[in-house]
């Protein structure tokens, strides 16, 4: 299988444990459904999308109420968007997401 151009890594900052799990879906900036996938046990999603993408805007939209709603627990997100674009020859784009019920941060990893 080809490597994707996109990655995540979900933390559940509240535990201290990777967040598995979670479905994951990568979108065009027009809102079209790219590719999706589901973090595994270690909380990453490695084979999320293309090879390749055109340089451009994308969002990955993680479903974070129903993955605190599995363990019983009350969330403020019922989902996340993190929007991030992609630039021409600009390499492999890791996009972890440290989560909590009522709070998260990104940045681009590597």
């Amino acid at each position: 299988m080809a490597a994707s151009h996109v990655s995540t890594h979900v933390l559940d900052s509240a535990t201290g444990r990777p967040a598995a799990g979670i479905a994951v879906v990568l979108e065009s900036a027009a809102g079209t459904r790219l590719a999706a996938a589901v973090t595994d046990s270690d909380g990453r999603a490695n084979g999320l999308g293309p090879e390749r993408l055109e340089p451009g805007t994308y969002r990955l939209v993680f479903a974070t109420g129903d993955y605190f709603g599995a363990r019983g627990q009350e969330t403020f997100f019922p989902e996340v968007g993190i929007v991030f674009r992609v630039a021409a020859d600009a390499g492999h784009y890791h996009v972890p997401l440290l989560l909590s019920p009522f709070a998260y941060s990104t940045y681009r990893g590597s």
